[in-house]
């Protein structure tokens, strides 16, 4: 069992976790992911590493309660255990060689996974930018702690209530057409902002990393429902990612298998409290 030690509430939809399982923190590495579950029942979630700490021997996550299971993990609080956490899983991000500035654009809990990729590349001496987008300032996530290593901290908001009035790839927009130049973007976000960053990023033909995590399940390769064409050859998220080239993903692909099950999931979303309570042994 692994315990939760610290939570805390981001906003009206997602919470952050740090959670003892030393054997993880021992080797994960930026860009890896973490498969926990919720009681003997309870559904696999993969979850990307947010933050690590090799010396506390824990792993922080960043969760979104959008349905059954993480709602489940939502309801347990400090002192509570989970029953699986299963991990370092994924291939680390590889970075490229020569890398003088790279920007992290991220978009809601996106900035989980960013943060140890930017930095990392920022403890090897690269410059490193973040821009971190959201609906508005409630879903802006980790501007503080980007802070400490990046030496600029974009914000972007769908309705201006802070920093730039626009999303994340309007700033990278204007920051292009000012003339900065960014050797790498790195973007993590739901896969339509992933997709709208890539055609900021490809005229320019700058290289950009995407993660894919939101497709998984299973996480080991053998469900094979993170299915991804990259550069004309399928890949699956969990083994082969889950960063990829941005510049090659079949982005419309992915959004097209990612609504084969909206109506399952709207069910059990909009029945998940209940549904957890009855799992708990309720009355």
């Amino acid at each position: 069992m692994y315990k939760i030690v610290r939570k805390e509430t981001l906003n009206d939809a997602a919470f952050e976790m740090e959670i003892e399982a030393p054997m993880v923190a021992r080797k994960c590495e930026a860009g890896q992911f973490i498969i926990l579950r919720v009681g003997e029942d309870g559904e696999r979630i993969p979850l990307t590493i947010g933050d690590f700490d090799r010396e506390k021997g824990t792993i922080t996550i960043v969760v979104q309660a959008v349905g059954f299971s993480t709602k489940q993990l939502e309801k347990l609080e400090v002192g509570d255990e989970v029953t699986d956490f299963v991990g370092p899983l994924g291939r680390p991000t590889e970075f490229h060689d020569g890398l003088k500035r790279v920007v992290g654009v991220c978009g809601g809990i996106g900035a989980a996974p960013v943060y140890p990729q930017l930095k990392a590349l920022a403890e090897k001496g690269v410059k490193v930018d973040v821009i971190i987008g959201g609906r508005e300032a409630q879903y802006v996530l980790w501007a503080d702690k980007f802070k400490t290593f990046c030496d600029h901290v974009y914000i972007a908001t769908d309705n201006g209530e802070l920093g730039t009035k626009g999303f994340g790839t309007t700033v990278l927009q204007q920051l292009i057409d000012e003339g900065v130049k960014f050797d790498e973007v790195i973007a993590i976000g739901p896969v339509i902002m992933m997709k709208n960053v890539v055609k900021v990023t490809k005229p320019y033909n700058i290289p950009t990393s995407v993660s894919l995590n939101p497709i998984m399940v299973d996480g080991t390769g053998m469900c094979g429902c993170c299915r991804v064409t990259v550069d004309g050859q399928t890949k699956f998220a969990c083994v082969d990612g889950p960063d990829f080239d941005g510049l090659n993903v079949d982005f419309d692909e992915l959004m097209e298998r990612q609504r084969f099950f909206k109506k399952e999931e709207k069910y059990v979303d909009e029945h998940a409290d209940r549904i957890c309570d009855l799992m708990r042994g309720a009355e």
